[in-house]
């Protein structure tokens, strides 16, 4: 809020170069809180596709939780006037291997009842291989 009245009165001041240092600052905490949102549906989105490959099997209740996570990240990636999507295809990947950390961790609380420890569990599943699955159906039409 501080920042749209500093840019307010930079404006009214016919500061343009000043107003344009605000605009990008607000932007760029628009992206943080974006990346954020999607950062967190992603650990979800991962911590059930961990789980699907270390069990080698499925529940209804994880395709639904993996189909839930992939709108969300989809639709928080999108811009809704401008068109287009706030995150590129890098940054989405940088962004799911941000998630992985935490989404191996919750995971260890849920393989096998908790019997593994999250540096066990990281072993037994292919990293590359649930990350390129999360960027695929993210990048899947909806």
């Amino acid at each position: 809020m501080e920042e749209l009245l500093e840019l307010k009165q930079l404006l009214l001041q016919g500061d343009i170069k000043g107003s344009l240092i605000i605009v990008e600052e607000l932007e760029e905490m628009g992206k943080k809180d974006i990346i954020k949102t999607i950062r967190s549906y992603a650990v979800i989105l991962l911590l059930h596709l961990i789980k699907q490959q270390a069990e080698n099997r499925t529940t209804r209740s994880w395709d639904v939780s993996i189909r839930n996570s992939v709108r969300e990240i989809q639709q928080e990636n999108k811009r809704r006037k401008a068109g287009g999507y706030y995150l590129n295809n890098d940054e989405l990947i940088e962004t799911l291997e941000a998630a992985y950390l935490n989404a191996i961790d919750e995971a260890s609380l849920e393989v096998s009842e908790g019997r593994y420890e999250p540096q066990e569990l990281e072993k037994m599943v292919d990293k590359q291989a649930i990350l390129d699955t999360a960027l695929s159906l993210i990048l899947s039409p909806e």
